[in-house]
């Protein structure tokens, strides 16, 4: 059988993605596009990407870095020297896709605008990530993956009941570059058709409001949205984490009578409860949650998180147990991956999506590729 029958492999290969970008979302959309064969020019900033210093975790340098650059060139340009601005111009001129998250109107002042770039290379796309968007007062407001996440509504659904929170990793960034990648890849196919490159923009706080439709829509449709409510859901029961004998807990998610009775007969060893009025149907489970999770909590009391866990997959209850970040390092289902920054090997989780590409490991120093690419584009 063909190797290209067997999976995704460097299916951007020929592609040529010149990248301004800094912190996560952009270079998150970067990391995707090298993963899938392209070649990815990160442009820095003569004093690096501030990323660089996020921690110093992989022998003194950042081992978040390396985790979102893997793969890439780098090159330092000072864009307010003449020069160096029209070394951008010459590799702008011959690339396929621009990407940038620098504050709103900032391209356009140096001259990088879509339109202005296509004189020169009509096939060019260029994608621009914002916090809010490019225009009017929306273009104003500074914005940080912690305070999209406040102004989304999304802390407001996210915590305990008594007390709102922010998801505890980049949400905000990491959905954005995302969302950019796909973009990216759509005005690919579209270039395809036209020959003419297009101009994206994507805003963080309209890919957080997306994810947010449903509490939205139950706010809007349904009488208000959710509250918040820990581990436990805001409509369904039983479901929520319960603690075991050892201390550690056990999430379990029943979603129909038909997981109900299984749970109730196969492991709580009350066959009798399916029959009972107050849990008959999910909407009275919940309207009883407490006293059913009363229920279910001294079953789980009585066995280790282990033994519970091999009783729920027995009965086929959806179920997991509260793991801690060790935990995850540790999990037997984790793939792993390695980066190379400087002389240290980052061992980290490995993209979802397998592509017999893979980006390249070797994460760049600063510039590294400064003077070949100064001479690669040179006038």
């Amino acid at each position: 059988m063909d190797d290209d029958s067997m999976g995704l492999n460097k299916e951007l290969d020929g592609m040529t993605v010149v990248s301004l970008e800094q912190a996560v979302a952009a270079p998150y959309c970067g990391l995707m596009l090298a993963d899938a064969g392209a070649r990815v020019i990160k442009v820095e900033r003569p004093e690096g990407d501030f990323a660089r210093g996020y921690d110093a975790g992989a022998n003194g340098q950042s081992a978040i870095f390396a985790w979102l650059n893997r793969g890439k060139e780098s090159i330092c340009l000072n864009l307010k020297d003449p020069e160096d601005l029209a070394v951008m111009h010459r590799m702008l001129a011959k690339a396929d896709v621009f990407v940038s998250n620098l504050a709103p109107g900032s391209v356009a002042r140096m001259g990088l605008g879509g339109a202005e770039l296509r004189r020169d290379n009509p096939g060019l796309i260029t994608c621009i990530i914002s916090g809010y968007g490019q225009s009017g007062a929306a273009a104003k407001k500074k914005a940080y993956d912690f305070l999209i996440q406040a102004e989304s509504g999304l802390c407001s659904v996210t915590g305990s009941a008594e007390s709102p929170a922010r998801v505890g990793l980049s949400l905000t960034d990491l959905s954005t570059g995302l969302t950019a990648f796909s973009a990216i890849l759509r005005a690919l196919i579209q270039r395809g058709r036209t020959g003419r490159g297009i101009d994206l923009e994507i805003s963080m706080f309209d890919v957080l409001a997306d994810w947010m439709n449903m509490p939205l829509l139950a706010h809007r449709y349904m009488g208000g949205a959710p509250a918040r409510s820990g581990l436990k859901h805001s409509f369904i029961a039983p479901y929520g984490a319960f603690e075991c004998r050892d201390g550690a807990q056990v999430l379990i998610s029943v979603q129909s009578n038909r997981e109900f009775a299984a749970l109730c007969r196969q492991v709580l060893q009350r066959p009798e409860l399916p029959e009972d009025p107050r849990f008959s149907e999910n909407p009275e489970r919940y309207a009883h949650r407490d006293a059913l999770d009363a229920i279910v909590a001294d079953c789980f009391a009585q066995f280790t998180a282990a033994e519970m866990v091999d009783k729920l997959d027995a009965a086929q209850i959806a179920n997991a147990q509260l793991n801690s970040v060790a935990d995850l390092s540790d999990h037997p289902f984790l793939r792993n991956s390695v980066a190379q920054i400087g002389d240290c090997d980052v061992s980290l989780a490995a993209l979802p999506v397998t592509s017999h590409a893979g980006p390249g490991q070797k994460v760049p120093n600063l510039g590294a590729q400064t003077e070949a690419l100064r001479a690669e584009f040179k006038a």
